[in-house]
């Protein structure tokens, strides 16, 4: 490929004086820096980090809570308060009332209840005789929970974990589409980066044949039609390159927008000729597929809510059974002291039932549609998981004859290149036709720009597989993508 570069290099000359700066780019730096700044690659940086927060959110449910909770009360008024003998009477008051809690709070995930301990102190000021005393209560142990209905806790320890996974590798699944997208947009721009160059060349060929042509032409030794001919793809050459630059204008600027790139520079990318050639085992990339993959998850993650749905619709229809219990001590005096000596036992126990007698079947309604939603993902889980596999399958063979047709193609743009040159000089010494020149041009051409895509396929189904598998068979190794959500 190094021959086919060389012969365009004058001409790439005239785009770097068109621009001040120019931003050279290998392929690996081009994935490099779409990686790290491109919008597509921060928008997935911040959805991770909004998965991770999640799922720390997730967890501190199941951990031990402590709430400090006070409140002052004020109350300065006249109020009506019933006497002994029943009669209603208006009263001052000018009172303060301080109360201050510490609370620790465990929730249950095995019962879908929340067990918790609490302390406090109460301080009433009566104003209107200066006394004041205390309520304290030194400890209190209650426990909450609904008997009979859904028990999001215990649906939710199945659940939490698997999305977070999931945000995981999508994750690391997206930004191996990105590298895939950068690769994909390095070679389109190396393909219009071709075609100027190509059209250059051909244009300062096609000036020199046509300059040639007449002087051949007013000693007869070509035929008016031939020399019409030259002048003809000398003309179209000169289009050519101006089609050809706009188009590379408009691929660089595609790319630029792409790789975050806000500077008005120049781009000019660096194919590389060696490609690592490898093959990827089809059985493995299968079971790392069906290990890594977030599409797998999602299934898994839609099987389980669903799940979720039909427990939380019997819930809703069935007997509802709330339970609460609270066992402490507590004292009064009005010494703050006494007020914690030989505290006094205090329970209370409560305990609610709700049977629905008759709702005209809209419970056994929700009940039966969150069963079909179930059965329906069950279905689309199984064909997805089997066209999933197809899809693995038939990307690794690609992959494992892609580097063989990306050699067959350079040794065929090689072989253009060296048809063209021998094409150039036999008419130049009179032993060839115009259309055997132009056939030659016509062939160097379409061979480079084949060659190219080549290129192209082969790292596009290089990043998919990684993105798919979520592994990276080049180096044997699982791709692990991460943030610490800071």
């Amino acid at each position: 490929m190094k021959q086919i570069i060389v012969l365009f290099l004058f001409s790439f000359s005239i785009g770097q004086s068109i621009a001040q700066d120019t931003l050279r780019l290998t392929l690996d730096e081009a994935v490099a820096l779409a990686r790290n700044q491109s919008p597509q690659a921060v928008a997935a940086r911040h959805q991770y980090r909004a998965s991770y927060w999640n799922w720390r959110s997730h967890k501190a449910n199941y951990l031990p809570s402590v709430t400090l909770n006070t409140y002052s009360t004020l109350n300065r008024s006249i109020s009506s308060v019933t006497l002994p003998d029943g009669s209603d009477s208006f009263v001052h008051r000018n009172q303060l009332l301080n109360d201050g809690a510490i609370t620790i709070n465990q929730n249950i995930p095995l019962l879908g209840g929340s067990i918790y301990m609490r302390t406090g102190l109460q301080r009433l000021d009566l104003f209107t005789d200066n006394t004041l005393s205390y309520k304290s209560t030194p400890v209190v142990i209650g426990y909450s929970q609904n008997l009979l209905g859904y028990n999001y806790l215990k649906w939710n320890k199945e659940i939490e974990p698997i999305r977070y996974s999931q945000a995981q590798k999508a994750y690391t699944e997206t930004q191996e589409l990105v590298a895939a997208t950068a690769a994909m947009k390095f070679h389109q721009l190396a393909l219009a980066q071709n075609s100027w160059q190509s059209a250059a060349y051909n244009y300062a060929a096609a000036d020199t044949l046509y300059q040639y042509a007449e002087g051949r032409y007013e000693i007869g030794t070509i035929t008016e039609n031939e020399m019409l001919q030259l002048e003809i793809n000398y003309l179209s050459e000169q289009t050519n390159m101006m089609n050809a630059r706009i188009e590379m204008d408009d691929m660089i600027l595609d790319l630029r927008s792409f790789l975050g790139i806000t500077d008005n520079i120049e781009i000019e990318v660096q194919v590389s000729d060696n490609v690592p050639n490898f093959m990827v085992p089809v059985e493995e990339a299968v079971y790392y597929a069906h290990e890594n993959s977030p599409d797998i998850e999602y299934y898994t993650l839609r099987e389980l809510e669903s799940e979720s749905a039909v427990a939380r619709a019997k819930a809703s229809r069935g007997l509802k059974a709330d339970l609460y219990a609270e066992f402490g001590l507590s004292q009064t005096n009005s010494n703050f002291r006494d007020s914690y000596r030989n505290p006094l036992d205090q329970q209370l126990v409560s305990l609610g039932i709700r049977i629905p007698i008759l709702d005209w079947g809209v419970g056994k309604g929700q009940i039966e549609v969150a069963r079909s939603n179930l059965e329906k993902v069950k279905i689309d889980m199984e064909q997805a998981r089997t066209d999933f596999e197809a899809n693995v399958i038939k990307m690794v063979k690609q992959f494992n004859l892609q580097a063989d047709k990306v050699a067959i193609a350079y040794k065929t743009a090689d072989r253009a290149v060296r048809r063209n040159n021998v094409a150039y000089r036999l008419y130049l010494l009179g032993k060839s036709s115009v259309l055997d020149l132009n056939s030659a041009v016509e062939e160097k051409d379409r061979s480079q720009q084949a060659y190219i895509r080549e290129l192209q396929n082969y790292w596009s189904l290089y990043y998919g597989i990684r993105s798919i598998t979520g592994y990276d068979f080049e180096n044997n190794s699982k791709i692990i993508q991460t943030e610490n959500g800071q």
